[in-house]
């Protein structure tokens, strides 16, 4: 496994996965990944762990990844400047989600009462865990640095809801589905945290929504890998080993192919960020 181990050979073909996975939950669907796509692409395969959000979009930017799992910020942020997403996920029929804004249990926070909290955020382009939630807050006049007496980053979903759990944050912001699913914000903790999570915290608010995570591609990868890449994406849910990595590595039902310049609704904050 090459979870955050460079390997100096670069004929490898390089696989980023974002760190709001969180690297110890991510290790073994990470080696099936890695064995996934090596026996599909028919070279040797890298797969990482990217530190930062940042470090993602940059390491697309330069080559020194070919492809990744991409939350939408990065796949706005690297399409903008060339990068063609290859695909995108899917689930429940829907290639959108939303954020929530959540508490603790029993806190019984509102929009009105967060004056004085501390917010737990994932990564500073972190769609759900950070940007969605911040718009929202302005949205309805709330200066998230003038009402939360502190904002810190985790790192991972779990990081954050865990920080809520134990009072050492009021408030964190986690991905879930769209309304038209009927689904509430419970389906995107109890993906993170498992079991029956979600009871353990309350619902302050949704967001608006924001396309789904893709792949994006670096754009020195030749052609003829890149059809192969888009092929063996869109053919996972044909094999029970590619259905395991849609749904645990992945959270998707299946890939579609990403329209061109698809996340340019984030484009005006992602351009902001560089």
């Amino acid at each position: 496994m090459s979870v955050n181990v460079p390997n100096s050979t670069r004929n490898a073909f390089r696989f980023v996965l974002p760190p709001s996975l969180g690297s110890e939950q991510v290790r073994d669907r990470a080696d099936k990944l890695l064995a996934f796509l090596q026996s599909a692409l028919g070279k040797s395969v890298e797969v990482s762990v990217a530190a930062s959000y940042e470090a993602l979009a940059k390491d697309l930017l330069s080559g020194r990844a070919d492809a990744a799992w991409a939350p939408p910020f990065v796949c706005a942020r690297t399409e903008a400047m060339g990068v063609r997403v290859l695909v995108r996920g899917v689930r429940l029929g829907m290639s959108s989600y939303r954020a929530a804004l959540v508490c603790r249990a029993g806190a019984r926070l509102t929009m009105d009462r967060l004056k004085g909290t501390t917010a737990a955020w994932v990564d500073r382009d972190a769609v759900a865990g950070y940007l969605l939630p911040v718009a929202y807050l302005k949205s309805q006049g709330v200066e998230p640095s003038r009402t939360f007496t502190a904002q810190h980053f985790t790192g991972s979903y779990r990081g954050a809801l865990e920080e809520v759990l134990a009072g050492t944050a009021d408030v964190a912001g986690v991905f879930c589905p769209p309304a038209s699913t009927g689904l509430a914000f419970s389906a995107g903790v109890e993906k993170v945290l498992g079991g029956k999570a979600a009871d353990k915290f309350e619902l302050i608010a949704y967001t608006e929504e924001a396309p789904n995570d893709g792949v994006p591609v670096a754009m020195s990868v030749p052609p003829s890998m890149v059809r192969t890449l888009e092929t063996t994406l869109l053919g996972l849910g044909e094999t029970a080993e590619g259905q395991d990595l849609l749904k645990n590595l992945f959270s998707a039902d299946r890939f579609e192919p990403a329209p061109r310049m698809g996340y340019r609704a984030l484009y005006r904050v992602a351009l902001a960020s560089l």
